[in-house]
């Protein structure tokens, strides 16, 4: 489970876009908490420590504890502007988190004991189609990574969402359909080679008298020319 990232705070007196632009001239960035049947709450916060939170790699899958006027606000980051130009984070959204609740996140993948798989050993390719799993989890249980084991895996084996095992407390936001997270697929050049095995073969395959055949037709054509 990712750790809870905190982050101190402090309320927006003004809104529109003239006061975002101030608050961003003195190092602060505009956000904003919502949910909980609660009226958002505008707030912002100092962009150096978002800028560090958002460097981790799992900001978008953390409790964040905003402190704000003396208390504690569990929040989970739903959403993060960046200036299209200086890439700087613009604002941000926060969904307040009331006890008990399920959230939505996107946990990404990690595969293991590829030295395991046979057909990676062989030369095959991991085909990642997934690098995130959509999940919904315990507020509490949000975790960091998924796990996915590809000991004893072949060319052409395909990884799915019922082959893996959730986290206590998550389950895949995707019900409707048994979907692929990976697959082992054989290099370009092993397909390349095969694919060249398989004319030589069917051109075996064709009989005698047919080859015998065309080769009369052409002498008989060049006969005729005579």
């Amino acid at each position: 489970m990712s750790d809870a990232l905190t982050l101190p705070a402090e309320t927006r007196d003004r809104a529109g876009k003239g006061a975002s632009r101030a608050l961003r001239r003195e190092g602060r960035v505009p956000a904003v908490i919502y949910g909980g049947k609660e009226a958002p709450t505008p707030i912002h916060v100092e962009e150096r420590l978002l800028v560090k939170q958002l460097g981790t790699g799992h900001f978008m899958n953390s409790i964040v504890e905003i402190e704000l006027g003396g208390k504690t606000v569990r929040t989970l980051p739903k959403d993060v502007a960046f200036h299209p130009v200086t890439d700087r984070p613009n604002h941000v959204d926060f969904l307040r988190l009331a006890k008990g609740a399920k959230v939505d996140v996107a946990v990404p993948v990690l595969f293991v004991n590829e030295e395991a798989s046979p057909g990676l050993k062989k030369g095959g390719v991991l085909n990642v189609v997934r690098h995130e799993l959509e999940l919904v989890c315990d507020a509490n249980q949000i975790p960091s990574e998924i796990e996915i084991d590809v000991t004893g895996l072949e060319v052409g084996d395909s990884i799915h969402i019922s082959h893996v095992e959730l986290p206590e407390g998550s389950e895949s936001a995707i019900t409707d359909r048994d979907f692929t997270i990976a697959t082992i697929v054989a290099p370009s050049a092993l397909k390349r080679a095969e694919a060249e095995e398989g004319a030589e073969a069917s051109a075996d395959d064709v009989p005698a008298t047919e080859q015998n055949a065309e080769d009369d037709s052409g002498d008989k054509e060049e006969g005729g020319e005579d």
